[in-house]
């Protein structure tokens, strides 16, 4: 069976290598694991995850009246963090996850992206979703990839001049010349996949669907009136700290997926 994320991982080897915009990007650096999205609904394809953000500043939550606007409750006082991933020695610095079987169906003719390309292959729109995933790596290593606005100020939110950068770069990759081994996986949707290869798998974490995320943390903070109910926060049900051995290789169908067994130190990213 073929490992799509370890296929993906290779690729993005291959792209950063070739192309100046994106050569700053240390991919040991880097974690590609799959999650679970059927091919006939809506959702992103794939998702860079930074994890550099630094803890927040305490806060709490509340809860008022209606009609009297009285704080009649709130929670107790905490800060988001974000967990630390490990793979041996090294920190990841950033997840990039693919949705699987709905990834793979994507087709340059079928969708808005074929006005950046001249091109009758269907699969680069795939690429230029890899590489779309890459770009959100912010050079300064502050985090994801901020933009200027008109107005001066800065967001991370897509404009045109994204989408327009970020096809300059797959026909950089590809005017370079790169070995068709090294995307020729793309080409097949995800039946195709199955056909050539009989099944699909992927890294995926220990705790799938879930996957590392921003997590709260009870703390002592300034003191609130006592006499306003306090909700404690519910148990972290998730590990703060994740490693090779939260690895697993999962095999994804249309519908479902299954452990297979665990990915342990081994890894292509």
């Amino acid at each position: 069976m073929i490992n799509y994320t370890e296929r993906i991982a290779l690729l993005m080897q291959d792209v950063v290598s070739r192309t100046p915009a994106l050569s700053f990007i240390n991919l040991r650096e880097v974690l590609v694991f799959g999650r679970f999205g059927r091919p006939e609904a809506e959702g992103a394809f794939a998702t860079c995850h930074c994890l550099t953000l630094p803890q927040s500043e305490p806060g709490y939550y509340f809860w008022r009246d209606r009609t009297t606007g009285e704080l009649t409750r709130r929670s107790e006082w905490f800060v988001t963090k974000t967990p630390e991933v490990r793979i041996g020695s090294t920190r990841i610095k950033y997840l990039i996850s693919f949705v699987l079987p709905r990834f793979c169906e994507q087709r340059l003719d079928r969708s808005w992206k074929s006005e950046l390309y001249e091109s009758e292959n269907s699969w680069v729109a795939k690429l230029d979703t890899i590489v779309h995933e890459l770009y959100h790596i912010d050079p300064a290593a502050t985090g994801i990839r901020q933009f200027a606005n008109a107005n001066g100020t800065r967001s991370r939110q897509h404009g045109p001049e994204f989408y327009e950068e970020v096809a300059t770069i797959v026909r950089s990759y590809l005017d370079s010349r790169p070995d068709p081994r090294a995307y020729e996986f793309l080409r097949w949707d995800f039946a195709g996949l199955q056909r050539e290869f009989g099944g699909v798998v992927a890294t995926t974490f220990r705790n799938f669907p879930s996957f590392p995320q921003r997590y709260m943390e009870p703390c002592t903070a300034l003191p609130v009136d006592e006499d306003v109910k306090v909700e404690r926060l519910k148990p972290l049900t998730q590990p703060s700290l994740y490693t090779e051995d939260d690895l697993h290789v999962r095999q994804f169908t249309d519908t479902s997926t299954r452990r297979l067994a665990r990915k342990g130190a081994h890894r292509a990213a």
